[in-house]
């Protein structure tokens, strides 16, 4: 057992904790608890994750993880730092352009250029062709006079017309364009702040359908406040996301290992952060669900 398990261990005895108990508060797996408190971490999901762990372990017994890190540093392994920025990397290597939309990219203007050109011939042939036309066309003409009869007869029907008819028509016309009454959206707000833990409040929807993405490992747990749900370790390319219909829920509590990577939509709606992944990475999402 390292130091940093010793001081760990008598936090959580002198709170009157069982590991079974720190397991419901923290969400973490029992056998990681232990081997935090046996210094055991080659048994963790990845190493990147000793850090989050600890930190959890160390909020839930009350002491400040940040001075025990300074202190024990030697304790952790060295190499969670340096999978880090590699993971990064790999995140900042998918923003960029591929080589194929580039070359899009430079071809559109021609493609839109030509479109243009097209078009504007298309518009001077139909112009000719109409002015063309009506240069075929003449008057009809008996002698020396010629019929205008026509024009009047139109004047003098619409003179007929009953302007009540035109008056009902109108009345008429604002009836057909009433449109149904929009659906309200929902309505995914913060409504508190602590550390970083984040609880959000959900309105206006009909259901509640979670799912959380990996961008590219991550731990994440899911529960209902009382039962877990899962507890999983997502990787892109392979199990990447997880969707869980929680309808009939009145509350999910998300424990994120690494929220960079992280994704989480409630309903199809991308949910932001209230605390920035990069300033705290291991984080807990609570959602109230208001029916």
């Amino acid at each position: 057992m390292t130091e940093l398990g010793n001081i760990l261990k008598e936090a959580r005895e002198a709170k009157g904790l069982s590991l079974d108990e720190l397991q419901s508060i923290t969400k973490i797996q029992k056998r990681y608890l232990l081997g935090i408190e046996e210094g055991n971490y080659s048994m963790m999901p990845g190493k990147f994750y000793v850090r989050a762990f600890i930190k959890q372990y160390a909020e839930a017994v009350g002491l400040d993880p940040e001075q025990l890190f300074e202190q024990h540093k030697n304790d952790i392994p060295s190499t969670y730092n340096e999978e880090l920025p590699d993971q990064l990397s790999r995140v900042q290597s998918r923003k960029s352009l591929s080589p194929e939309t580039s070359k899009v990219l430079d071809v559109l203007p021609k493609i839109l250029i030509g479109i243009f050109i097209i078009g504007a011939i298309a518009l001077v042939w139909y112009l000719i062709v109409l002015n063309a036309g009506d240069e075929t066309k003449e008057p009809a003409t008996t002698g020396k006079e010629t019929t205008i009869d026509e024009p009047a007869e139109t004047e003098d029907e619409s003179l007929d017309e009953d302007p009540s008819d035109s008056e009902d028509a109108a009345e008429e016309e604002p009836a057909e364009e009433e449109a149904e009454p929009e659906t309200p959206a929902q309505e995914l707000t913060v409504i508190s702040n602590s550390g970083s833990n984040t609880v959000y409040e959900l309105k206006g929807a009909d259901a509640f359908v979670i799912k959380i993405v990996s961008l590219g490992q991550t731990w994440v747990g899911l529960s209902n406040g009382s039962k877990s749900i899962f507890q999983e370790t997502l990787v892109k390319g392979k199990n990447e996301s997880r969707t869980e219909d929680l309808s009939n829920e009145t509350k999910a509590v998300i424990n994120i290992g690494r929220a960079p990577d992280t994704e989480i939509y409630v309903n199809d709606e991308k949910l932001e952060y209230a605390v920035p992944p990069d300033q705290d990475m291991t984080q807990v999402i609570t959602i109230n669900f208001v029916k």
